[in-house]
């Protein structure tokens, strides 16, 4: 059996699959890696696909499949994945060989012992184009390093500091029986990947170690603000399924504080995000979407609603009339520059 199933979605992905690819192979034996090329049709992506798994047999797997979006790109990595832990590496970013191979010995010295390891987490680099410091989001404040540990031994995360996809690695069973189906055709689902899994994660494992290079800079990439906005429906769409899940699964989680508060905290960053964005359009039509989302977090739980009203983030979120869309605006723009939201 591999030690680690990594995953790379790919979708007319030609101009930078390799180097990602590349980056994966000095795991050699210990890893195989799914390329998984979801119904490109415009470039060479299913052909070098299917070159390195030719070149590396015993290593690298080519998937091909009709275009289902990142998501089902992901759940098809996890449906083939043979790995005892699983990563989803996207096709124009890729890792550190130091790190990595740092990794896969954490990864060989958790294998075995009495308390299974349900999550790795790692630190990750904002790869920004043009910018010469490049932000490392780590997380030694917060998390108990080079220990296996629980969610009542995390501190707290600040606003915008987040365990995101870049940062973990699950063991591939939990993530198979915990039922995680990603939607398809839908952009944002990366937030869904590091929410649901959350209640059944029991043992983590921090490595403060510059793993993930996160690359942002393409003008058509999802993160981007202008094609955020283009595609807000699928932004609302993951933002309302998280609020499903967190309200469906409240029993479960909120005996346990620190995870019932950071599950609560991602939400409430995530609906601040599809809510500013909503307002930066500016749109009659998409003011009306904002006003729709909060009425959808009120029907689905009155006092979560209340909550988040009267925080921080959805007070201004809520303020009225153009001079509160301005303050709320402000202050997406004060986040983007901490955090690299876009």
């Amino acid at each position: 059996m591999k030690l680690l199933s990594i995953a790379i979605p790919c979708y007319n992905s030609e101009n930078y699959m390799r180097k990602c690819i590349e980056s994966l192979l000095p795991g050699g034996e210990d890893v195989e890696i799914i390329v998984v090329d979801d119904g490109s049709a415009k470039d060479r992506t299913a052909q070098i696909a299917d070159e390195y798994a030719a070149k590396y047999p015993t290593i690298v797997k080519a998937v091909h499949q009709e275009n289902g979006g990142h998501g089902a790109a992901v759940n098809t990595g996890i449906e083939n994945a043979t790995g005892l832990y699983f990563k989803v590496v996207d096709s124009d970013d890729y890792v550190k060989e130091d790190a990595y191979r740092k990794v896969l010995q954490t990864l060989r010295e958790q294998t075995g012992i009495d308390n299974v390891l349900d999550m790795l987490i790692c630190n990750f680099i904002y790869d920004k184009e043009g910018e010469k410091r490049k932000k490392v989001m780590n997380y030694r404040h917060i998390l108990p390093e080079n220990q296996l540990f629980g969610w009542e031994d995390c501190r707290h995360f600040a606003k915008g500091h987040y365990i995101l996809m870049h940062s973990v690695i699950f063991r591939t069973k939990l993530l198979k029986e915990c039922g995680l189906q990603l939607p398809r055709h839908t952009f944002y689902v990366d937030n869904l990947y590091v929410f649901e899994p959350l209640p059944y994660v029991k043992n983590m494992y921090y490595l403060d170690v510059n793993f993930y290079r996160y690359y942002i800079g393409r003008e058509d990439q999802s993160v981007n603000e202008s094609v955020m906005i283009s595609r807000i429906d699928q932004q609302i769409r993951v933002n309302k399924l998280m609020i499903d899940y967190f309200t469906e699964h409240a029993r479960e989680i909120s005996p346990q504080k620190r995870l019932y508060q950071y599950m609560y905290n991602y939400l409430e960053i995530i609906t601040t995000v599809s809510s500013v964005l909503l307002l930066r359009s500016g749109t009659e039509e998409h003011l009306a979407m904002k006003k729709e989302l909060w009425e959808y977090l009120k029907n689905k739980d009155k006092k979560l609603f209340g909550s988040m009203r009267r925080g921080i983030m959805g007070a201004t979120m809520n303020l009225p009339g153009r001079g509160g869309r301005k303050l709320a605006v402000d202050a997406y723009h004060i986040c983007q520059k901490i955090f690299k939201f876009n």
